[in-house]
């Protein structure tokens, strides 16, 4: 039942990052565990690129940065804390790297969606902390 489960989660959940990187033929488990990492390094760096962009545009604002930070290190805690949840079905086996970092790239891509919006804020939104460019 596990294995059931565990193939659906990898079919219906990891697949995005999974097309991302042009890996779909692979049929290794190595091959897609590397596959699977180096999509996640791609999206965490491009996460990374976004957060100083905003840490940038709130220099001027101590306050609202240190919320940012705070912000983004509940946001890893709660990023890293899923996707071990949702991979421990599969802790033990050859298919958890893929499972954990798929969930790790899904996860940081909707972060990057979120950033992106911040960086997107017209001026005058009031909804928006991030000032336009």
């Amino acid at each position: 039942m596990k294995f059931i489960l565990a193939a659906a989660y990898i079919g219906v959940i990891v697949t995005p990052a999974y097309a991302d990187q042009n890996c779909g033929d692979l049929t290794d488990q190595t091959a897609m565990n590397v596959c699977a990492q180096k999509a996640f390094e791609k999206s965490d760096g491009e996460l990374n690129k976004l957060y100083k962009q905003i840490q940038t545009r709130l220099k001027d604002d101590a306050d609202t940065t240190k919320l940012l930070v705070a912000a983004q290190r509940a946001w890893i805690a709660f990023r890293d804390g899923e996707c071990s949840f949702s991979s421990s079905m599969v802790a033990q086996g050859t298919v958890y790297p893929f499972v954990r970092n798929s969930c790790l790239d899904g996860l940081t891509q909707n972060r990057i969606k979120d950033l992106n919006g911040y960086l997107s804020c017209e001026e005058g939104d009031m909804s928006c902390p991030v000032p336009a460019k």
